[in-house]
């Protein structure tokens, strides 16, 4: 099954994955804390503007909280701008992505997002027909294709590298990069796997 790009959040632990057809040759790199995904050095020239995005950004709340979103593009940052203003976790998620909406590409993609405390996890999406957001207590996935409701998700792995590596080798179709988080009280770990 193809399900597109996907986010797994729950308490302590998230994880995304690109998974594409049409832009495989992408890879997820480290910048300060922050993971990103670009084209690699070898991809063809595209004008495509939701090939290249923040995926996974860190987050310190004003009460000293750490945090992280994970999510499937542009709407990463502004989530994370919320949290940093005090913004709660369902607010901060359902802003930008009811202000950004799904994609306008010719799929209608849905824009994905989570974002993952020690304790909580919220888990949105914003697709053609619905705006959902949720507190979880599990992992959730949800998805831009096939999967774009959030669902309970059997994700075993209790690191960031390990929630990367399991993801990236989900048994969902055209996997190509996938990133890793965990957060307790006071840090976030972040990881990358690129499938190397």
């Amino acid at each position: 099954m193809y399900i597109g790009r996907f986010v797994v959040v729950g308490p302590g632990i998230g994880a995304y994955r690109v998974s594409s057809r049409s832009f495989p040759n992408r890879q997820v790199v480290v910048r300060d804390g922050t993971l990103t995904v670009l084209p690699t050095p070898g991809a063809p020239e595209t004008d495509n503007p939701y090939i290249s995005y923040n995926c996974v950004r860190e987050v310190t709340t004003p009460a000293g909280e750490a945090l992280a979103v994970v999510g499937n593009g542009s709407h990463v940052d502004p989530i994370a701008e919320k949290l940093e203003l005090g913004y709660p976790a369902r607010d901060a998620l359902a802003t930008p992505l009811l202000a950004l909406d799904f994609e306008k590409d010719d799929y209608d993609t849905p824009r994905i997002a989570g974002v993952v405390g020690a304790e909580t996890a919220t888990i949105g999406t914003v697709r053609r027909d619905a705006l959902v957001v949720e507190e979880v207590s599990e992992p959730t996935l949800v998805a831009t294709y096939e999967k774009d409701s959030p669902e309970a998700y059997s994700l075993t792995a209790d690191s960031a590298t390990g929630a990367a590596s399991e993801v990236l080798g989900a048994a969902f179709e055209h996997p190509v990069c996938a990133a890793g988080v965990t957060v307790t009280e006071d840090a976030v770990s972040v990881a990358v796997d690129n499938g190397e």
